[in-house]
């Protein structure tokens, strides 16, 4: 959903405390520009603010089968924070469609961890593409190295989720949310 919401313009940011699969269960950046992995682990109603309760059903209905992966777009990281207290979550409350509960629950999990807020470019791809399902790419984890895909997502044709305008617009404000 989180990947959806992107596309979407919903949102510039994605969080990220990592996975159980990771490189020694913590989260780093792996790549300043990578794909959109729309992934169906962790799609719960209960997970997101109720405005976005209603998606759910339409993204989950809309996915490829078990032995494909859509890939529909790609990010490139433009700015990074880590957050440590719930103060600093509850001031990007405006910024993600996860419910608050669930985003705290995220920054509680692994306490000594930060939970880091990456801004995302987003970029739409003007066709998605679509890749083989493996294995390797099953779990709990936010870095999965597709195959069959460019190097670089820049090299198909895309267009941003939002505006030059909007799109700074609203990395100002989850900048100065943090700020404060």
């Amino acid at each position: 959903m989180i990947v959806h919401a992107l596309l979407e313009g919903e949102q510039v940011v994605d969080v990220r405390k990592g996975g159980l699969h990771e490189d020694g269960r913590h989260f780093a950046v792996h790549a300043e520009r990578f794909w959109l992995y729309p992934t169906y682990l962790h799609q719960r109603p209960e997970l997101l603010k109720a405005a976005y309760r209603p998606t759910l059903s339409q993204v989950l209905a809309d996915a490829p089968g078990d032995d494909q992966i859509r890939v529909p777009g790609w990010a490139e990281v433009v700015w990074t924070a880590r957050l440590t207290e719930p103060e600093e979550l509850a001031r990007l409350d405006s910024t993600f469609i996860w419910s608050g509960d669930y985003a705290a629950s995220r920054l509680q999990w692994k306490r000594r961890d930060p939970l880091w807020v990456l801004a995302l470019r987003v970029h739409v791809l003007d066709e998605p593409v679509e890749v083989p399902f493996d294995e390797a790419y099953a779990g709990c984890t936010s870095w999965v190295d597709l195959r069959g895909l460019p190097e670089d997502p820049a090299t198909l044709a895309s267009r941003p989720a939002l505006s030059d305008t909007a799109f700074d617009s609203r990395l100002k404000g989850v900048r100065q949310s943090l700020a404060a």
